[in-house]
């Protein structure tokens, strides 16, 4: 795990304290770039996050799904887990805290718009900082791709449906045209850039080239997603000095969700008798979250100064100080599996 990857919580903490004195004092600044901005998709933030998203599309090896029935538990687990419960646990908790436990200090309209936030996040499973859990476990690396590279494919049918049937059920207005325009533009078109990308580069099949070019992005990916949390942190900066305690009343039910989620499904896994390097990283799949995503998408949906786009980047700060705390938890019970 890279120096960037093991310290994202502090990269990013700084980058909101960045954003929050920025949007502060030149707020004329960034209200030109909120500005520049069609059918409901800012420009600015779009290539950020397309700088974030790219790369780890190129890592997905799709050929690697004709190996989809060879071990069908692990798989079975982290689709389960993914698409028919953490996106309707998610908006369960979404529900409870901010309609009801924190309904006194939170007004109607953020509460929907975080709800909003936190259901994204929940249908947006993890892509690419999988692959670091996994290898922190000595996971199967192989497995673990064929596992993401599945949930890939099923992303790109199964996110704007689940996404506006719990923002509706939640009474959520739906704009379905923005909804799959962000499907197309933020998971699509990106994943059929890595796919040609990954063909192009891996002609040979050794890896040479594309650990090269992927070397030679990362660092772009870094500043995409910092420059994006300075930007939504800066569009929010007023409403963060009025309300500082925004940041934790929405970090605690993402919390209970995360943990919550992993103790699900590692338990199950044990049931079915997986071996620990599936057992990790099937559950750390069904955990963490494609963050980069539910930032895009909460931004085209509700705007850069919304409670939703707020949601979405406290996820950042929280997921990875907990996803670190679950790998600890998971190899110090490797002992639990056969």
């Amino acid at each position: 795990m890279g120096l960037f990857e093991r310290y994202l919580t502090i990269w990013v903490g700084l980058a909101i304290i960045a954003g929050i004195i920025a949007g502060s004092v030149m707020p004329d600044v960034f209200t030109v770039i909120a500005g520049l901005e069609y059918a409901h998709v800012n420009f600015v933030i779009a290539v950020l996050i397309w700088l974030m998203i790219y790369p780890m599309m190129v890592q997905i090896d799709f050929s690697s799904i004709k190996d989809v029935g060879k071990r069908p538990k692990g798989l079975l687990l982290t689709l389960v887990i993914n698409w028919l419960v953490k996106p309707f646990s998610m908006a369960l908790l979404g529900w409870l805290f901010f309609k009801i436990l924190f309904a006194q200090w939170v007004d109607p309209q953020t509460a929907k718009e975080y709800i909003a936030g936190m259901i994204l996040l929940g249908v947006a499973p993890c892509t690419a900082m999988v692959f670091v859990w996994s290898q922190m476990t000595k996971g199967d690396a192989n497995y673990t791709l064929v596992q993401v590279s599945i949930n890939d494919v099923i992303m790109i049918f199964a996110f704007a449906p689940i996404a506006g049937f719990l923002l509706g059920a939640t009474d959520i207005h739906v704009p379905w045209d923005t909804l799959l325009l962000s499907v197309i533009l933020y998971v699509l078109v990106p994943l059929i850039a890595g796919a040609l990308t990954r063909k192009a580069l891996d002609k040979q099949n050794d890896h040479s080239r594309l650990d090269g070019f992927l070397r030679t992005m990362k660092p772009w990916s870094i500043v995409g997603l910092l420059a994006t949390v300075v930007l939504l942190f800066s569009f929010q900066s007023e409403t963060i000095l009025a309300k500082p305690q925004a940041i934790l009343l929405i970090a605690i039910p993402l919390l209970i969700q995360t943990y919550g989620i992993f103790a699900v499904a590692y338990w199950l896994a044990r049931k079915f008798k997986l071996p620990h390097s599936e057992a990790a990283p099937a559950s750390m799949i069904g955990t963490s979250n494609f963050f980069e995503l539910a930032v895009a998408v909460a931004i085209s949906l509700f705007g850069l100064h919304s409670g939703a786009a707020l949601a979405t980047v406290v996820g950042v700060l929280v997921e990875v100080p907990v996803m670190l705390s679950l790998v600890w938890f998971a190899n110090r019970t490797r002992h639990w599996f056969a």
